[in-house]
């Protein structure tokens, strides 16, 4: 499973995407029998053994240094966010720790339900949607129970109930690759949670979409993501959803979603207020 070699399989992702010739070397006159750059390669660039960048892939260097990473970042040419997710990533492997359960912590429920005219919600380490205001409910899944105990997951939603999430999101190939970067960042955080493990083993298994996207292993820190929603009764809205993570950073955060004032967007998403109210009664 992924998360027992995370590390590995994020270098090697990252090694198939890049080509020789691109880094000045020789492709030489032996046939390649993996796309992308070989191990032998990376690693004199980086200045180790092939050795030692072998046992790195395989999970078996738990105290390779920052010096090393930051290396192999340089050579395989990873963006800031890729960084970032390299070092979580090598911090796992060093100290592995079982998650707690997670819960909604009540403030966070009153932080939701304080944002009355945008949608908002609390969300999960997971994915899970812990709790949502009507506007979100209207916005994101308003064929869902509002009240039900059991609330959606947004990766579930948007790989598994597919009809749906391709008409919400105009660009749905981005969306579905932003969920997996969150999947991916949050592996990093919490190696130890099962049912995260558990998800993937679920959405590898049940859909091809997933699965053909899970190998690049997308990279993003999510926070702040503007993308275009096209609600069936007011029509598309462009909104900006903000990630705002708890202080203690235990993976919950409220996501809260906002139109530019004065467009056409904020109009409709004004419209679909009254609609939230109008559902409440």
């Amino acid at each position: 499973m992924y998360p027992g070699s995370a590390l590995g399989e994020f270098l090697r992702s990252r090694r198939a995407r890049l080509q020789p010739e691109e880094l000045g070397l020789s492709l030489g006159v032996r046939r390649r029998r993996v796309a992308g750059l070989r191990r032998e390669e990376v690693a004199p660039l980086a200045g180790v053994s092939v050795g030692y960048y072998t046992r790195l892939e395989q999970g078996q260097s738990p105290n390779v240094s920052d010096e090393v990473l930051d290396a192999i970042a340089r050579v395989l040419r990873l963006d800031e966010d890729e960084v970032a997710h390299l070092h979580r990533l090598a911090r796992v492997a060093r100290a592995r720790e079982r998650s707690r359960p997670e819960r909604l912590r009540p403030g966070i429920k009153l932080m939701v339900d304080s944002f009355a005219r945008v949608p908002a919600i609390a969300v999960g380490r997971r994915g899970d949607i812990l709790a949502w205001n009507r506007m979100a409910h209207a916005l994101l899944g308003p064929h869902w129970d509002f009240d039900g105990e059991k609330k959606p997951n947004f990766v579930l939603m948007d790989f598994l109930e597919v009809d749906f999430a391709r008409e919400l999101y105009v660009d749905w190939e981005q969306k579905a690759r932003d969920d997996i970067a969150y999947l991916e960042g949050s592996i990093a955080r919490f190696p130890g949670d099962e049912e995260l493990t558990g998800l993937i083993d679920e959405l590898l298994l049940l859909s091809p979409d997933f699965r053909a996207m899970w190998t690049e292993h997308p990279v993003s820190n999510c926070a702040s993501i503007s993308r275009d929603y096209r609600h069936r009764e007011v029509g598309v809205m462009t909104l900006t959803a903000e990630l705002l993570r708890t202080p203690d950073d235990k993976g919950q955060g409220v996501t809260v979603f906002q139109a530019e004032p004065g467009s056409p967007s904020a109009e409709r998403l004004r419209r679909l207020a009254e609609l939230a109210d109008a559902a409440a009664g």
